[in-house]
């Protein structure tokens, strides 16, 4: 806790070993300005009810008193308290603790094992395979009080996985299960798995039912809470979604750095930074600016230098810290020409787009953080490039190019994982910005996954040896008309 940030930024404070904070918080306490909600935790939320104020800090709580759990068991799936208000959590002893209004199930189990993701603070989350075989476990009770998701609830899961991803998907979860059930004892699970497995396969495709939201806030560097409640919407979607693997076509250098020149073209174009395609090429071609145009043409230039290096685009981050870190360099690169803009350095003043406020320039760094929590947790490619990219455009931690900075960390996402890149070409430039504005003032990320899968379908499709043939699929796919009239065709290549 810091002197001097605001009390309504911090819902949660936890009390501490620290003589200088426990002093401060027996002050507030005595003074009335914080209130105890739970064992070790206060608030200086008055006026809400106190069941709220957990819900809304659950899974920070835990990673607060409870270190070295795993929220496993449906609980790894849904990510939220049941309907009869429990989450469930394996560590080394059997437990049940009463939070207002949610109940802790502690399960005496096996801890974090490799492939378990860290999740908030240190609190672990079940690997996929881990939660399929901790879900075939018995169980005493039924319905939302099981610690178990229904058979049915299973199979749909595992049926989505077939649907979308076919065999060699689902074989991959079964080998990873197989590799980890001596470990976590849980041998009649595997053989439960495996035989549901095996049926499935034949089955049709069926829906998921999705869970309602649940939130989340944490303790520490001042946030946007209501920008982390949005990127918990998205997490929520796509980690329940499977979605499809599309792998990079172009493996050759010379293939890639072609695709590179045209996500550089298409990422500045979109944000305003207009070229013909000619004089971009000579841009890039000769390593030199237009001199009418030296600013816009180094945008060009710093854009492609980090998107056609291959060993760069394949560097994600682990931590919070190396994300901060990297978007800072790789913004200190596109931008290196605009000084006045502050590359490598958060804005210094609020931004907006029209009406759209972006998160306070005080809030930037405590907001990207907490972001990072829910994007440490997906693993589909696909699903993290989506995450990062919606973040890094919703934060808009820059003076300028945070358009263009999203767009390189989705895509690194998917070099990372041999994917193919995304392209937003400028066809569809309103479909992209509308889902954007959509998500952003309406909470609902159906329309932006969709129109992003669609664009990762489009890209996937984008691929030569030669430049100029190249940009002749592009043109037949009407990539560069700027008419919203018109659009996108997704022609096989």
């Amino acid at each position: 806790m810091e002197n001097n940030l605001p009390l309504h930024l911090q819902e949660v404070i936890f009390s501490s070993q620290d003589p200088k904070i426990s002093i401060q918080i027996s002050k507030l306490l005595k003074s009335g300005a914080i209130r105890k909600i739970a064992p070790r935790v206060y608030s200086p939320n008055l006026e809400e009810a106190i069941e709220g104020i957990i819900r809304r800090n659950l899974f920070q709580i835990l990673g607060n008193l409870y270190p070295g759990t795993v929220l496993s068991h449906r609980s790894a799936f849904e990510f939220q308290p049941t309907k009869t208000g429990q989450i469930f959590l394996t560590t080394s002893y059997t437990k049940k603790v009463n939070l207002v209004g949610i109940t802790l199930q502690f399960l005496e189990g096996v801890g974090p094992i490799e492939g378990d993701n860290k999740f908030s603070g240190e609190l672990y989350v079940s690997q996929k395979a881990r939660a399929f075989l901790e879900n075939l476990q018995p169980s005493k009770k039924l319905g939302s009080a099981s610690k178990c998701l229904s058979l049915p609830e299973i199979e749909e899961l595992l049926e989505q996985i077939i649907r979308v991803n076919g065999e060699d998907e689902i074989n991959k979860l079964r080998d990873q299960a197989r590799a980890i059930a001596g470990q976590l004892e849980m041998p009649k699970e595997f053989e439960k798995l495996n035989r549901l497995i095996r049926a499935l396969l034949t089955t049709k495709s069926s829906k998921i039912l999705s869970s309602p939201l649940a939130k989340a806030r944490a303790f520490g560097k001042p946030y946007d809470p209501a920008r982390v409640e949005l990127f918990e919407t998205l997490f929520r979607e796509l980690k329940q979604t499977e979605f499809p693997y599309r792998e990079e076509k172009n493996i050759t250098p010379t293939s890639f750095r072609n695709f590179a020149f045209f996500e550089s073209y298409f990422s500045n174009y979109i944000e305003g930074t207009v070229f013909e395609i000619d004089e971009a090429k000579k841009i890039i071609q000769t390593n030199k600016p237009i001199p009418a145009r030296k600013d816009d043409s180094h945008d060009v230039l710093g854009t492609y230098q980090i998107v056609s290096n291959k060993k760069e685009m394949q560097i994600t981050p682990s931590t919070p810290e190396e994300f901060l870190k990297i978007i800072s360099y790789r913004h200190s690169i596109l931008l290196s020409a605009r000084l006045d803009k502050n590359p490598g350095l958060f804005k210094d003043k609020n931004n907006f787009a029209g009406s759209t406020a972006f998160v306070d320039f005080n809030l930037v760094s405590g907001t990207l953080i907490q972001s990072f929590h829910f994007y440490n947790v997906l693993e589909h490619p696909f699903a993290k490039a989506a995450y990062i990219m919606f973040v890094m455009s919703e934060v808009h931690p820059f003076l300028d190019g945070n358009g263009r900075i999203a767009r390189v960390m989705m895509n690194a996402e998917l070099v990372k994982t041999g994917q193919s890149k995304i392209i937003i070409p400028t066809v569809f430039r309103e479909d992209y910005m509308g889902a954007l504005k959509k998500f952003t003032k309406q909470n609902k990320c159906d329309t932006y996954i969709k129109m992003l899968q669609r664009a990762h379908e489009f890209s996937a499709n984008v691929h030569d040896e030669k430049m100029d043939d190249m940009q002749e699929y592009l043109t037949s796919c009407n990539a560069f008309i700027e008419d919203s009239d018109v659009i996108l065709k997704i022609v096989p290549n």
